[in-house]
């Protein structure tokens, strides 16, 4: 128990420090793996009896999936953006290919945990089992008493059965388990020649060579990590002139007074700024120049978000 809490904490610092979106996806995956093993081992509990089984057993499997995409919609910075876009703009300027990039970029990522979690429960096969063991055929199981009907074989999750139905439950368990593990292994397949399609496809229809794709992808991170120190540092220097100028003096440390000394804040950025900046942001060209993001925009003057003769839309951010 404490190995697995030990790990989980141990993904949490990975998670928050990682960038990349492959190592972020697989950090996802192992943490959930990570929880569905804490989860099946204090959580899980079959209730063995008829009809319960079932709608329990697929709880144990869909609820926690649920949630983690739910989480996964919240934690993307995508969603929020189309939030800010169409509360500002509307989506008048999204074209079809947009829309579907922007949402298959949403609710991939936000798939990659509901997935892993769905996989490894079918690879353990204790919530099917348990959901499906009432549902087996008695005729299907050789010489198995007519006495007994769906009460007993509810019962089979939990090995509460008579000594005579050992066997049964047994050969039930086994073949309820090799059901579970097809349909794990199965998606997993299914999974992993959609994001193979989806890559290529990706690759085949962006009008961006290799190098200009990844040298964007670094602006973009390098842009997003400078604005958030920034913002962090701005936000600290205002607040302590506001606080200076309430109680007539600010207790600050040595590096915050350092901070004050070097970098001068005079105001707030206007809202429209802030507005012009905030968004989901196609690629865009301007004479020939690309424009990698709202706040490049925003800092080389191009006005409007629409495609015009000189700034027209290429491609839409989906990592």
């Amino acid at each position: 128990m404490a190995a697995l809490i030990a790990e989980n904490f141990r993904f949490l610092s990975l998670f928050f420090k990682s960038k990349d979106v492959m190592i972020f996806n697989g950090l996802v995956a192992l943490g959930t793996v990570g929880s569905e093993e804490l989860f099946s081992v204090v959580a899980f509990n079959c209730p063995c009896s008829p009809a319960r089984n079932y709608i329990y057993g697929l709880a144990a499997i869909g609820v926690p999936a649920l949630a983690l995409f739910l989480i996964g919609v919240i934690w993307n910075n995508h969603t929020w953006n189309l939030v800010a876009e169409c509360h500002k703009r509307g989506t008048k300027n999204f074209s079809a290919a947009a829309t579907f990039l922007l949402f298959g970029s949403i609710m991939g990522r936000a798939s990659v945990a509901p997935i892993t979690w769905s996989v490894i429960s079918l690879l353990r096969g204790e919530a099917y089992i348990c959901a499906l063991s009432e549902f087996v055929k008695p005729s299907s199981l050789d010489k198995f008493p007519a006495e007994y009907g769906a009460e007993v074989l509810a019962k089979f999750p939990c090995r509460d059965v008579p000594a005579n139905l050992t066997k049964f439950r047994e050969e039930v368990t086994r073949r309820l388990r090799y059901e579970s593990q097809l349909f794990g292994w199965l998606l997993i397949g299914i999974v992993a020649v959609l994001v193979f399609l989806t890559k290529c496809l990706k690759h085949c229809c962006s009008p961006l060579s290799y190098r200009q794709e990844a040298y964007w992808a670094q602006y973009r991170s390098n842009e997003d990590k400078l604005f958030r120190r920034t913002a962090e540092v701005h936000s600290r220097i205002l607040a302590a002139k506001n606080v200076k100028q309430f109680f007539g003096f600010v207790a600050l440390d040595k590096e915050e007074k350092e901070l004050v000394q070097e970098f001068p804040v005079e105001g707030v950025q206007p809202s429209p700024q802030w507005n012009a900046i905030t968004g989901v942001y196609i690629y865009r060209e301007n004479k020939g120049f690309p424009l990698y993001s709202r706040l490049h925009k925003w800092a080389k003057g191009v006005e409007g978000n629409g495609p015009t003769p000189e700034g027209h839309e290429l491609l839409f951010l989906a990592s």
